[in-house]
């Protein structure tokens, strides 16, 4: 089984976001990014499928030279190989489409990729990677079993959880649950040292023409302040739900 692990370079939740020229470019001096949480997840259920059932693990990623180090931290927690695309992911479907080519390239029988990335929180590429390779689609998924040409997969929605059977070829859009955060590897010293010795290979798009742009970036507001009312004063905290707050 060709496993192919999509991964998102993305900047640490705890990094403090700023915003360039006019609010039209993303500041990222002094930031650290990380692999995609959502795309973790799923890289650490491709190693299990590689360890229990010999699967091959090849992680890729729509970016240029900057997201190699995370690129290397995918290797060195246990894949096979890496593929970079060089281009700038500035759109959704430019790097569905880019991706997809990759999947039709490399014969790939599972596509597992995050449901969304921390960053944009688009929610778009599994979708239309599905749909440009014409793979079967699981989306929101927090439970994978793959048995011959047989896919078992548990799906969150609405009130719970729904159990799919399915075939490959598939593309997996996964969140926490496909595997759990105790699962998690963190690259451990031999891990990094092999990591230096695997393939990673730099291609160049097939088509670098975004269909969107970025107009600009808007922080939320910040918060208001906080009043406090005497435990005595009911008739005023109501009157502050109902008017203000307006939760009542």
């Amino acid at each position: 089984m060709k496993i192919l692990v999509c991964i998102s370079h993305v900047p640490d939740t705890t990094s403090k976001i700023n915003f360039t020229n006019n609010n039209e470019t993303f500041d990222t001096n002094g930031v650290q990014f990380v692999i995609n949480p959502y795309d973790e997840f799923c890289l650490t259920r491709a190693m299990w499928f590689k360890e229990k059932q010999g699967a091959t693990v090849t992680v890729v990623n729509v970016g240029e030279a900057n997201t190699e180090p995370t690129l290397r931290k995918a290797l060195a927690i246990g894949a096979d190989d890496a593929i970079r695309v060089n281009v700038n992911p500035t759109d959704g479907f430019l790097v569905a489409k880019e991706l997809a080519a990759i999947v039709k390239d490399g014969g790939y029988d599972v596509v597992l990729a995050g449901k969304e990335s921390a960053d944009y929180n688009g929610q778009m590429v599994p979708g239309m990677l599905a749909s440009l390779t014409d793979f079967n689609f699981v989306n929101g998924c927090v439970g994978l079993e793959v048995e011959g040409d047989n896919v078992t997969a548990i799906r969150e929605i609405d009130g719970g959880n729904e159990t799919v059977a399915t075939t490959l070829p598939i593309v997996i859009g996964g969140q926490k649950g496909i595997v759990e955060e105790k699962d998690l590897r963190i690259p451990n010293m031999r891990g990094i040292m092999m990591a230096r010795k695997k393939p990673l290979q730099v291609k160049e798009a097939t088509d670098s023409n975004a269909k969107t742009s970025t107009q600009s970036f808007e922080k939320p507001a910040p918060k208001g302040a906080v009043k406090l009312v005497d435990t005595d004063n009911l008739d005023e905290l109501i009157s502050l739900l109902h008017n203000e707050a307006k939760v009542i």
